[in-house]
């Protein structure tokens, strides 16, 4: 197995275009389906995404700001795991945030 170093610094922030209006995001890591599979979000102030699941594992890590999710508010270094089918959200985020996610089967 080869393993790959990433230096985020380097890789370009474009539009997240499944996502609300403003978000970026850069992807890390694409899956064997050509899906990225570990980005990181850079969600606008007054960020709002409705309650949605999905047929993958997802996990959030928060890097900086804060973001409220089915009434808690996780704040920089909180962390999340989403099982696969669950609903979660909706989110908010009032002054924006940046997140890692990491979808895994």
């Amino acid at each position: 197995m080869t393993t790959t170093a990433v230096d985020t610094t380097r890789v370009a922030w474009e539009r997240a275009d499944t996502y609300p209006r403003g978000t970026e995001r850069k992807v890390l890591h694409r899956g064997s389906d050509g899906q990225p599979r570990t980005v990181i979000l850079r969600l606008p102030a007054g960020f709002e995404m409705d309650r949605h699941s999905h047929v993958i594992t997802e996990h959030h890590y928060v890097l900086d700001g804060e973001i409220d999710t089915g009434g808690e508010r996780l704040a920089r270094g909180s962390y999340q795991w989403i099982p696969a089918h669950s609903d979660h959200g909706p989110f908010r985020s009032e002054r924006g945030a940046e997140i890692l996610v990491i979808w895994t089967d």
